[in-house]
């Protein structure tokens, strides 16, 4: 590491920081906290908190992530500062600490999807914003160590495919009653004061939370004070938000404690009977019996008055997976997906597990009936605004938000909508190709932009004659559908199994396909910096010779690299920032958390078919 004397006590070229020995120092110390927080040992946990804290390290990892790997880097405070250069994230780095002066938020407003309403961001200052990061790399080892297992929103290496996985897990061999419910206002109703009793750390950092929290937002000109809630926007508020929630598995348990005991059965198994699985604000509480769900609701009421929250009723409903159920219809939706119980014949029907009893029923998850549409209106949206361009520009539009669509329900029973989806497309383009040349018959149109693959003949597509590149739209169907394995109850990114996650990130639904094949080429790990990649690193895929350098379009010229590594590498080998070669893939958000993204990838992107 090349150090240059200056008035920082130690200060490095910051594109010859070596990155990778930072990492792993930082890394062992968030391994030792993680395990003292497990044994309880609270001492040593706050001592190591607070040397990390102190860390040139820690501080240097916390400025990147908000300086090079978050997507808001370019979006500024209220100060007006954004996109820092290599000395100005060095002095930033060098300023980090529990001390500094706290700044409002800057209010902006964006569209809730599927509404018309708006949610408040709250971004803070470029500062505070490494300052969160600096927080968050020291706390959030402690609490993976006592988060709860049904948990799964916002936190690393956990998605809303386990939380699907734990609802079907729970239900499968079972009809049951379900309480699904999403709570008002999340991030801005939780009371301060209860949060920080809960959060119960050192004095030194819990006046920086509290300092947070109360530092008020700017909306335009004006300044308005926050006396409840934490900023959406936030680099450590949806960490914050899930400590708020903490205990809810835990108040549900001690009501089923309170349920008279079965026959046969002791109170143990009227714990496991009852289920909660959260995702961020959203939540089910699952039972057979309708008045233990009904109870269940009081008892979760009674946690949320606590902390200042409530239910939301216009998103709160009471179903039976099976049956109808006071005039509403059986199954429900959450995170996109729609759960079902479907009469079936015996032959496929479910079985209860110890007596295999047959039970005339089948547990189907597909994509949600919302879901289809808007992702239906959001690929007739880039064919209607594409009426004039090039057939290459359009697939290239289309791809990523089919692949990566068709990619998140890979998981479950989704080849009827993919079916749906691809015939409701054919259309759609049939009819763009018309528009283009009304005075053509429907052979000529077909013969023209239809190219046949694999034997399918109905394939939008075509081949470029002078470089003989071929590019082709993928098809829902061509997505194969592979069920998805949950995530261990207990088990954290902290906990140094690094085989165990990186098999889960190359297996992810959150990612697409082809950066999967590559991470398996790469066998889980960054090309440039020789790091196992995590669940929570921003990973891109690059042109290893780049297209403006003569590189191909071709598999082996692809490598993965982390979001940093890859501005390095096109630093070095001369390729123009902003090309196509600097991130060619975008994916959807999922479909309801929009600030838990799928895979964002910077710059400007391109389909390669």
């Amino acid at each position: 590491m090349k150090t240059t004397k200056t008035s920082f006590k130690t200060t490095v070229v910051w594109n010859q920081i070596n990155w990778k020995k930072i990492q792993r120092i930082v890394f062992k110390l968030q391994k030792r906290i993680h395990k003292a927080a497990q044994r309880g040992d609270v001492k040593a946990m706050r001592r190591l908190q607070k040397t990390l804290m102190k860390s040139w390290y820690a501080k240097l990892l916390a400025t990147r992530q908000v300086t090079q790997d978050n997507q808001g880097k370019k979006t500024a405070g209220v100060d007006g500062v954004k996109s820092l250069g290599y000395a100005q994230r060095l002095e930033l780095a060098n300023n980090l600490g529990t001390n500094g002066k706290i700044k409002p938020t800057r209010r902006i407003w964006i569209p809730k999807r599927g509404t018309d309403e708006k949610r408040p961001l709250g971004i803070p200052v470029m500062a505070d914003r490494a300052n969160q990061a600096l927080a968050k790399i020291a706390l959030e080892p402690q609490w993976e160590a006592k988060f709860e297992p049904n948990s799964y929103g916002f936190r690393p290496g956990r998605a809303a495919h386990d939380a699907i996985e734990a609802i079907y897990l729970a239900i499968h061999c079972k009809s049951k009653y379900v309480l699904d419910a999403d709570i008002s206002k999340y991030f801005d109703n939780i009371d301060h004061q209860k949060l920080l009793s809960k959060l119960n750390t050192y004095p030194s950092m819990k006046r920086m939370i509290r300092n947070w929290l109360k530092a008020g937002f700017m909306d335009g000109q004006d300044i308005f004070l926050t006396e409840a809630g934490t900023p959406q926007g936030g680099v450590i508020s949806p960490l914050l938000a899930n400590i708020a929630l903490h205990g809810m598995e835990e108040v549900i348990k001690e009501y089923a404690n309170t349920l008279p005991t079965r026959r046969n059965y002791g109170k143990k198994q009227n714990r496991h009977a009852l289920s909660l699985i959260r995702y961020a604000d959203d939540f089910v509480i699952i039972h057979e019996d309708i008045n233990v769900v009904l109870g269940a609701k009081t008892a979760i009421e009674g946690f949320f008055k606590d902390i200042g929250l409530e239910l939301k009723p216009s998103k709160t409903r009471i179903c039976h997976t099976f049956e109808e159920y006071e005039g509403e219809q059986p199954g429900f939706d959450f995170l996109g997906f729609n759960i079902r119980q479907f009469p079936v014949n015996d032959g496929v029907s479910a079985r209860a597990p110890r007596s295999r009893k047959i039970l005339g029923f089948q547990t189907i998850i597909q994509p949600s009936k919302k879901a289809v549409q808007r992702h239906y209106k959001a690929i007739s949206d880039v064919i209607d605004s594409h009426k004039a361009a090039p057939q290459k520009v359009l697939i290239q539009k289309l791809n990523p938000i089919i692949q990566g669509w068709a990619n998140y329900y890979s998981s479950v029973c989704s080849t009827d909508a993919f079916r749906d989806l691809n015939n409701m497309i054919y259309v759609k383009l049939t009819s763009w190709a018309r528009y283009r040349h009304p005075n053509k018959g429907g052979k000529w149109v077909t013969e023209k932009y239809w190219t046949n693959v694999g034997g399918d003949n109905w394939v939008f597509g075509y081949t470029n004659p002078d470089t003989n590149e071929r590019y082709i739209l993928s098809k829902h169907t061509w997505t194969k559908i592979v069920r998805h394995t949950k995530v261990k109850g207990d088990a954290s990114p902290f906990n140094g199994d690094f085989v165990y996650w990186g098999i889960r990130t190359g297996k992810s639904k959150e990612i697409p396909s082809l950066l999967a094949k590559t991470l398996h080429k790469q066998k889980g790990k960054c090309v440039n910096c020789g790091l196992t990649f995590t669940t929570e690193d921003q990973i891109e895929l690059d042109h290893i010779l780049p297209i403006s350098l003569g590189g191909k379009r071709k598999f082996h010229n692809i490598q993965a690299l982390h979001r940093h590594c890859h501005d390095q590498k096109t630093a070095r080998d001369g390729s123009l920032s902003g090309s196509h070669d600097k991130g060619m893939f975008s994916e959807e958000p999922d479909e309801v958390k929009v600030s838990c993204p799928v895979l964002e990838t910077s710059s400007t992107r391109e389909g390669v078919a």
